[in-house]
């Protein structure tokens, strides 16, 4: 299906824009009173992710509503290890919850190694949601980096240090390489699943980065995004056309080694400097970010002038506008459309 607007696309590649596009992590999500009332229907956020009439309801809602470049496929990343045999429940104010957790060899063995059809519900969400949008704008595939899904799957639920996932790290680190060998290879499926359903490119949340060391990042974290992102381009003909997004949060350390990653865009967070993010990671990927969600809580003006600030500092080239991190639930909508309108507005003199 051609795209009547593929600028993420082409700027992900680094080719030439008209202008800088722009699509927000969160975007569908409780800021629109919109996605609210289908959330009530729904009566739980896991049935939403699995009802793919739902999910490619509120996935499209924020084009609609806010204008965005384009749609991410509104699911979690926690579906993985659900697909691979540990289910989690979504408790409000509280955020994920597990149930049973991994703690031994014997755990993981009775781990299954997911494939797309065990996500046959997100999978068929991506194929309603692409004859949904007739080709509007590109849909935007993801999944969660290794490490992220481990740290759940070892802690059971969210946490500020995720001690007890990093214990497991210096403790048993054979059997974390074992877990985290499965959940690459359950995600290279998944992803690969996406993206042969019609999602145009994907990103790769790696959310708990930042609590790492630069050294326990390279081991249990960056290898295995790499093999992701190798072995979805190596198929060269399908997943390897297809442009990936790696954003790492808190991963400031890791952004020269990040420039080394067979993916086409790296994502930065608003702790992370632009001008020296480009010298670090080079020019061959584009960068992606990364205004504070924070600054959506100020007036018109100043979200206008931050937010020219930061497209005039990236450049023109190479660079898709997004927030450093997920819009939060009580940032009101119309700061949110000034934002997505001042970067769509904004043209570079020449």
């Amino acid at each position: 299906m051609n795209l009547k607007n593929d600028l993420i696309i082409r700027a992900a590649r680094g080719e030439q824009v008209e202008r800088t596009p722009v699509w927000l992590m969160r975007q569908a999500g409780r800021v629109l009173p919109e996605y609210r009332e289908v959330r009530k229907q729904a009566g739980s956020f896991i049935n939403m992710i699995k009802t793919p009439e739902l999910a490619t309801e509120v996935t499209i809602q924020p084009v609609d509503i806010l204008g965005v470049d384009a749609a991410i496929i509104f699911s979690d990343i926690l579906v993985i290890p659900e697909a691979m045999g540990l289910p989690y429940d979504m408790i409000e104010s509280r955020g994920p919850w597990f149930e049973k957790t991994v703690a031994t060899e014997e755990d993981i063995r009775n781990l299954h190694t997911a494939d797309a059809g065990d996500l046959h519900y997100v999978i068929d969400a991506i194929k309603l949601t692409k004859k949904e949008l007739n080709g509007r704008v590109p849909l935007i595939g993801f999944a969660g980096a290794p490490w992220t899904i481990f740290s759940y799957m070892v802690e059971g639920h969210g946490s500020k240090t995720f001690s007890k996932a990093k214990k497991f790290l210096y403790t048993q680190p054979h059997l974390a390489h074992q877990l985290l060998e499965k959940i690459t290879q359950s995600t290279i499926h998944y992803l690969e699943g996406q993206m042969n359903a019609g999602a145009d490119l994907v990103q790769i949340f790696d959310s708990w980065a930042g609590i790492l060391s630069p050294e326990q990042y390279n081991e249990f974290s960056l290898r295995y995004i790499a093999k992701i992102c190798d072995a979805l381009k190596a198929k060269k003909e399908t997943t390897g056309k297809k442009p990936i997004i790696v954003f790492a949060k808190g991963a400031f350390f890791a952004r020269e080694e990040m420039g080394k990653l067979n993916c086409d865009a790296i994502g930065l967070d608003w702790n992370m400097d632009i001008t020296e993010s480009r010298k670090l990671i080079g020019t061959s990927k584009t960068l992606q970010g990364n205004m504070d969600p924070c600054l959506l809580y100020a007036d018109l003006p100043t979200i206008k002038k931050e937010a020219e600030k930061m497209l005039r500092e990236f450049g023109p080239l190479k660079h898709i506008a997004n927030l450093g991190h997920g819009l939060y639930p009580d940032i009101e909508k119309d700061n949110v459309k000034c934002l997505v309108d001042t970067i769509q507005n904004f043209r570079f003199k020449s």
